[in-house]
């Protein structure tokens, strides 16, 4: 559904992201459930990013920032004259990122996810999406609650 929507509003990065979730999401789905095969515990941990890290992920972000704004920056002037290159980018390149992160259980991902939905409620708004709007504000105060509770989390698995 949000493929259709985003595309009938001009938004052709943000529909890119839906299929990049999914492929993500079994991505995760593998890395999380991989088990220890003699301790049977899980592999993978929430962490914190190191510095090396860190660099990946704005690497990451410009990357997929600049590609999908040039490519929007096409697409508006080819067919796509409602299109807002600039912020669907930003966007777009921050759940990217946000999504990789999470594949790897990293905690800065719910920072990533912050920006996303900070971008996509006025984005959203303006071309008259009230509902996803409110959607992404919703999405907003989970992603704050997430950061908190993974906070927790990584507490108890590294002292």
């Amino acid at each position: 559904f949000y493929i259709y929507l985003s595309v009938k509003g001009h938004l052709l990065g943000e529909a890119s992201v839906n299929l990049y979730y999914t492929i993500m999401s079994v991505y995760g789905w593998i890395l999380w459930t991989r088990k220890d095969t003699i301790k049977q515990d899980v592999i993978l941990h929430i962490t914190f990013s190191n510095r090396k890290e860190w660099v990946q992920q704005l690497l990451f972000f410009s990357v997929f920032y600049l590609l999908i704004f040039f490519s929007l920056s096409w697409a508006k002037q080819a067919f796509a004259p409602e299109a807002i290159p600039w912020v669907d980018a930003f966007a777009s390149a921050t759940a990217y990122t946000g999504m990789w992160l999470m594949a790897r259980k990293k905690m800065e991902n719910w920072l990533w996810w912050i920006a996303t939905n900070c971008a996509s409620i006025p984005l959203y708004f303006i071309k008259g999406y009230s509902f996803t709007s409110v959607q992404f504000v919703i999405l907003l105060i989970l992603a704050f609650s997430g950061w908190f509770e993974w906070k927790k989390r990584v507490r108890i698995t590294q002292p």
